[in-house]
């Protein structure tokens, strides 16, 4: 690996963001550069670190072909909500409420809020996918069963 010091004072500015850095994944990769441009070999590092090779090389390449601001992970955009955020709290709303006549249930439970938002939102969900947007919407999925007053030893 011939890795070289892209720009004066990067040696410092490694070991300036390795000493500031909060992350432990980050501050591996940092030192990985730095470990390169003194002239250490992939084996070395690897060896040192307790990173394989490939992952050594993937970092101090990345140093050497764009510097240090090219050694920040990129973040992974993540899925795209199957319901639009913006009709989360319309959504909400129809949940938290009580159920229609239409529901043809007394209390709302997930497998109709698969069909909820199959039939009135167009969008098609699985149960587990409706608990996670549950959670996420800060609604509460497991209830307690309502008593039926014959059975509640209080009255």
């Amino acid at each position: 690996m011939r890795v070289k010091e892209r720009e004066p004072g990067d040696l410092n500015r490694l070991e300036a963001l390795i000493a500031a850095e909060p992350t432990a994944k980050q501050r591996e990769r940092y030192r990985m550069a730095l470990l390169a441009i003194h002239g250490h070999t992939k084996k070395q590092i690897a060896r040192v670190l307790g990173a394989p090779m490939s992952v050594v090389e993937e970092w101090a390449y990345r140093y050497r072909d764009g510097g240090i601001d090219a050694m920040r992970a990129k973040k992974q955009p993540g899925r795209r909500a199957i319901l639009a955020p913006e009709r989360h709290e319309e959504f909400k709303a129809r949940i938290s409420g009580a159920p229609r006549e239409a529901d043809g249930v007394c209390t709302l439970r997930g497998k109709d809020a698969v069909r909820i938002l199959n039939e009135e939102y167009g969008v098609a969900y699985t149960l587990n996918g409706v608990y996670d947007l549950l959670h996420r919407l800060n609604l509460s999925c497991l209830t307690p069963r309502p008593r039926h007053e014959k059975n509640d030893p209080g009255r």
